[in-house]
């Protein structure tokens, strides 16, 4: 692994870095509050790497969840992932050592630099996209140790700090719309979840969102590969 693949990958991360460090200080802040410490920030962030599911999971221990209570949770707020992988499938068929671990740290914003499927010319594509996956889990780390320090120092009101996943969610999508050339996707993305936002409503809409932005992106593609 040269130096080239790495400096290509650390550029490529770079919009996930600003990102990752202020969410990930948000989140140790928050878990510090609710009175877990630096080890707890660390180990929830280098083994769950989740982090809109480890902003639940503050409230979840500390609230003294169940472990059934915890894992359809979980299941209910991660389950996007089912879906935006399933286009990974190719790319990451031949990665051979580093598969499991780019499998385990494709996150949205992972995904969001690596889903166009273009790697520098001069880099392994398996090798760039490894770094790149491992650069954001560093940052993500790296955020979450320095938000619980200095939540044991410096008094922060948490309030709405919960929102800042969603801001970070709004960039991805911003970024996928200004480099994208095509935007029926997003289109579709948007309308999809507009539609069962209304039918079932804030609590219940994201898994039938997922199920209809895949519907529509399948019979698009359908459509698309007969027209060519």
């Amino acid at each position: 692994m040269n130096r080239q693949i790495i400096r290509q990958a650390f550029y490529k991360s770079l919009p996930v870095m600003a990102g990752y460090l202020v969410l990930g200080i948000g989140f140790g802040i928050l878990l510090r509050n609710a009175g877990y410490g630096t080890v707890w920030a660390f180990a929830m962030s280098l083994f769950i790497y989740a982090g809109s599911m480890q902003y639940v999971g503050v409230g979840l221990i500390s609230g003294g969840a169940s472990i059934l209570t915890t894992a359809i949770t979980t299941f209910m707020v991660n389950a996007r992932h089912l879906f935006y992988s399933i286009s990974m499938i190719d790319r990451y068929k031949d990665a051979g050592i580093y598969k499991p671990y780019m499998i385990f740290a494709l996150t949205d914003e992972t995904y969001s630099l690596l889903c166009d499927g273009h790697t520098p010319d001069e880099c392994d594509p398996n090798q760039y996209r490894f770094i790149v996956s491992l650069f954001d889990h560093c940052y993500w780390v790296t955020g979450s140790v320095l938000g619980s320090l200095l939540g044991s120092v410096l008094p922060f009101s948490t309030k709405g700090i919960e929102f800042s996943m969603t801001a970070l969610f709004i960039t991805s999508f911003t970024e996928q719309w200004i480099t994208a050339k095509d935007h029926i996707p997003a289109l579709s993305g948007l309308l999809g979840t507009a539609i069962c936002l209304l039918i079932f409503g804030p609590e219940h809409f994201l898994i039938p969102a997922m199920l209809l932005i895949t519907l529509i992106l399948t019979i698009l593609r359908s459509v698309e590969e007969k027209s060519l």
